[in-house]
């Protein structure tokens, strides 16, 4: 009986130190939005709303505003996905329905290498390799640190959790549903067309969303590459600026509080971009597994 006892006061303790461990995951989210909040409320305050709409940053004047880095930010993060999509998803497509040998494992491996290379390499590589080989290439590219090299290097990078996470939904798609369309007749194009691609759609777009999460976070490399000029431009050609560029950059030589302020609160756009983008992809990642995978 006492043995009992002590097994359930045993069951109650490894409950709730558990409970607390999964508990304090979102509390620490919700403490880094609170002094997030905290530490940019003085650029809140003084621009408000015309914080996230205005084109000028200017530190010696004390004028501030993000949408030139929302700017970047997308578009780049936009050219990487038109990219890295039709790539990872020809990728995926191949080792998940086409090859049965053991070279479609050398090949995975070989992808998931590509995101164990440091950021820092792919922005040598960018600067050194990629920019002057795209300004030979392309008629009218001046510089080789453009918008459109940062998006061919968040393409690189992002590359691989696209292909790893849509072979792990088509793998998820049950084979009797390839089976039943091939007792019907249908070709192996028509097979994955009509039962699998359809029913690994959500799963698919959840990956490319966690793609572009990977891409709207990207520091150091995108930094390097990607010109850092705080202007809205028409032209891929021409050089621009993201979210975590400029933190990168400036935090450590703000020229006053309210410049301070004003990173952080960029810091803040990002954070809250993030958020709902890997929102989005683990809703629909999971709406997939549920659907086909109920067990």
């Amino acid at each position: 009986m006492w043995g009992r006892i002590e097994m359930k006061k045993g069951d109650a303790w490894f409950k709730a130190v558990t409970f607390g461990f999964a508990l304090s995951i979102p509390f620490l989210l919700l403490i880094l939005i609170l002094i997030l909040l905290i530490q940019s409320w003085s650029s809140i305050s003084h621009f408000g709303f015309g914080f996230i709409f205005g084109n000028v940053w200017d530190p010696l004047a004390d004028k501030f505003s993000a949408l030139p880095f929302i700017y970047g930010t997308l578009v780049s993060s936009l050219i990487a996905l038109a990219i890295a999509v039709p790539l990872g998803m020809g990728c995926a497509i191949y080792l998940s329905e086409i090859s049965h040998s053991k070279v479609k494992e050398y090949i995975a491996v070989m992808v998931e290498l590509l995101a164990a290379i440091p950021s820092v390499v792919y922005g040598l590589w960018g600067i050194f390799v990629l920019g002057p080989w795209l300004t030979r290439v392309i008629p009218g590219m001046k510089y080789g640190s453009c918008l459109l090299t940062g998006g061919v290097i968040l393409a690189i990078m992002i590359l691989p959790t696209i292909t790893a996470i849509s072979r792990e939904v088509f793998q998820a798609v049950p084979n009797s549903l390839r089976e039943s369309a091939l007792a019907l007749g249908a070709t192996r194009w028509e097979t994955f067309r009509l039962a699998v691609f359809g029913p690994a759609l959500s799963g698919i777009v959840g990956a490319i969303i966690l793609g572009l999460g990977r891409a709207l976070g990207e520091t150091m490399a995108v930094t390097m590459v990607i010109g850092n000029r705080p202007e809205i431009s028409a032209s891929l050609f021409e050089p621009s600026y993201t979210l975590a560029s400029v933190i990168a950059n400036e935090f450590a030589e703000a020229t006053s509080s309210l410049n301070l302020s004003a990173l952080i609160e960029l810091a803040l756009i990002l954070l809250v971009l993030t958020i709902i983008v890997n929102g989005i992809a683990r809703l629909l990642v999971w709406k997939t597994t549920l659907k086909y995978n109920p067990n």
